[in-house]
């Protein structure tokens, strides 16, 4: 096989899979080939004798062509697979894709992305498998599964998110955590989307009828995972929604008591202010006031009902 940027060669061997230079001869039945880009799986077709009509045709619908999606073939399949990665310096899910192509034996696999899915299905295809499927001794649904595992270890950083914003919520200090709610709603939901292929349209065509027993093995697994993490991810979300709605609960009792407290201050206030203002007046026959002792006494007076009213109102929980 002649060189291509960019290019790993696996080959199925009696013992597994094992890599091998790509520019060596005497290529088995079975090979998987990691190309950089999608681009590239036609140049691989001419050189492993392929039929390039076919491996030029596939995908070629525009942009519908992209999505997720499985083109059955006379001779093999079409996989086109969402890829989900978590970036814990901006939690945020990043989302890719990995097309993969099985024609005569032969696997065409690109991704892009930075969910390096296809590092995973190599280390997955280096240890002994429990299940293979029916078209490719194994690589693809290792690839599923290994996209799945992925699935799982976003799930799992989302969780941490989730659980270090739920503690936020109580602090003693006034946060307003609304952003980082929906932000973090915004990146479960990116996940769901990601997910909802692998365990509805993806896994439903991959079911074998004909041949029951040998496709229970592996798609009854994964759709269970599948199923699994949709299910803690929905769960997170309602989390977040329970969250959204305390902290809103929260915000009410604090400017309740805001407003409480506001109101025993300027009630207290309100006693001397009306004191003052009632001497205030100049009337020429006030009470007391041509006493030498009424100007400290009605000082004193208003202290003394402050403090009382100040008492009053902390006993009841107002201040």
């Amino acid at each position: 096989m002649a060189e291509i940027t960019g290019t790993t060669l696996w080959e199925h061997t009696a013992d597994g899979w094992r890599e091998r230079p790509a520019s060596d001869a005497g290529l088995g039945h079975r090979v998987w080939v990691r190309v950089a880009h999608r681009e590239q799986f036609a140049d691989v077709a001419d050189t492993l004798g392929m039929d390039r009509a076919v491996v030029a045709s596939v995908g070629a619908h525009g942009p519908a062509g992209d999505r997720p999606h499985v083109e059955h073939l006379e001779a093999g399949l079409y996989l086109v697979a969402p890829t989900l990665s978590y970036r814990a310096s901006t939690a945020d899910v990043l989302s890719g894709q990995v097309a993969c192509l099985v024609l005569d034996g032969v696997v065409l696999t690109a991704e892009t992305g930075s969910a390096a899915v296809l590092d995973g299905l190599a280390a997955r295809l280096a240890a002994p498998q429990a299940a293979v499927d029916r078209w490719s001794d194994g690589v693809l649904s290792a690839l599923l599964s290994t996209l799945v595992s992925a699935a799982s270890d976003v799930e799992v950083a989302l969780a941490e998110a989730v659980e270090n914003l739920e503690q936020s919520i109580f602090d003693a200090q006034r946060t307003t955590p609304v952003e980082q709610i929906y932000a973090l709603k915004r990146e479960i939901a990116e996940a769901r989307r990601g997910l909802m292929p692998l365990g509805t349209e993806l896994v439903e065509l991959f079911f074998d009828p004909e041949d029951h027993a040998a496709a229970d093995t592996w798609v009854r697994r994964l759709t269970t995972a599948v199923d699994r993490l949709d299910r803690r991810l929905d769960a997170q979300d309602e989390l977040l929604a329970d969250m959204l709605s305390a902290h809103l609960a929260l915000v009410s009792v604090r400017q309740n008591d805001d407003v409480r407290r506001i109101s025993a201050w300027a009630a207290i206030a309100a006693v001397p202010t009306l004191i003052a203002s009632v001497y205030g007046m100049n009337f020429r026959h006030m009470p007391e006031l041509a006493q030498p002792w009424a100007y400290p006494g009605v000082l004193g007076l208003m202290l003394a009902v402050s403090l009382v009213l100040h008492r009053l109102f902390t006993r009841s929980g107002w201040l």
